[in-house]
């Protein structure tokens, strides 16, 4: 005897579909990781400036910081910033130049384009942080 379905609220089904990539398009997947990638810029310039206030914890507390700074741990959470800037800065030029009427009928391959461009910079950055 198998089980009833249970039913979902509808709010919670809305909250759930955002997070639910099957059945979507590329449009869909650039959205949402605009999204994803400008809400992770403003929490890492909210950390940025919690950061910035061990200066006025004084020298010893900033050289702790820097060293810390130098982890692979540390140099891990900068490479996914530098991830974040690059998807979220290029499909943010993608948008400007669709929203501007240029390459309208190509958008999706502007996209892809422009994301391998950003695989390219993030592995040389990659390379360039853990390199040694």
């Amino acid at each position: 005897m198998t089980q009833p379905i249970q039913q979902i609220p509808p709010q919670r089904r809305a909250w759930r579909a955002w997070f639910d990539p099957r059945g979507r398009g590329l449009g869909f997947i650039a959205f949402a990781l605009h999204r994803i990638t400008g809400l992770g810029l403003v929490l890492y310039l909210l950390l940025h400036m919690v950061v910035l206030s061990t200066l006025l914890q004084g020298e010893a507390a900033w050289d702790r910081f820097v060293a810390f700074a130098k982890s692979p741990f540390f140099l891990t959470l900068d490479l996914l910033l530098i991830a974040g800037i690059l998807i979220h800065g290029l499909n943010g030029l993608r948008i400007s130049i669709v929203g501007l009427g240029f390459g309208v009928g190509k958008h999706k391959i502007l996209f892809w384009l422009l994301m391998v461009l950003a695989a390219v910079i993030f592995l040389y950055a990659g390379w360039l942080l853990f390199a040694k």
